[in-house]
């Protein structure tokens, strides 16, 4: 059987790696092995970091609202179980801008869970 070397695929398959690590410093986007190696990782810190994203706006979220809850009078564990006590059905991230951009609006919302 003849021999069949791969020129155009490897060629195209070159280019795209390259084309990916566009903008990267050195020989990482100039090589191919180096530009391959700096595509897995850069593949693998984003999967990680969008599950880390996630994680990081709770955290951002649950300080704004104790930050809200403590100038009302209340720690943020004692609103969250007033909220639960009221029947509130305000998610994290809505009450987090309530807290940071109407501070009426959330303060209502503490004096009716309080209320409850």
């Amino acid at each position: 059987m003849a021999r069949v070397k791969g020129g155009p695929f490897s060629h195209r398959r070159h280019k795209r790696v390259l084309k990916f690590t566009q903008g990267q410093f050195g020989s990482r986007h100039r090589l191919i092995r180096r530009a391959n190696e700096a595509r897995l990782k850069s593949m693998w810190y984003a999967s990680r970091d969008r599950r880390n994203r996630k994680r990081d706006l709770r955290r951002l979220w649950i300080t704004r609202i104790n930050a809200g809850a403590r100038q009302n009078g209340l720690s943020y564990s004692q609103f969250i179980y007033a909220m639960r006590k009221a029947n509130i059905q305000l998610n994290r991230k809505m009450l987090a801008d309530l807290a940071a951009r109407d501070p009426q609006a959330f303060t209502a919302v503490v004096e009716k869970a309080r209320s409850a």
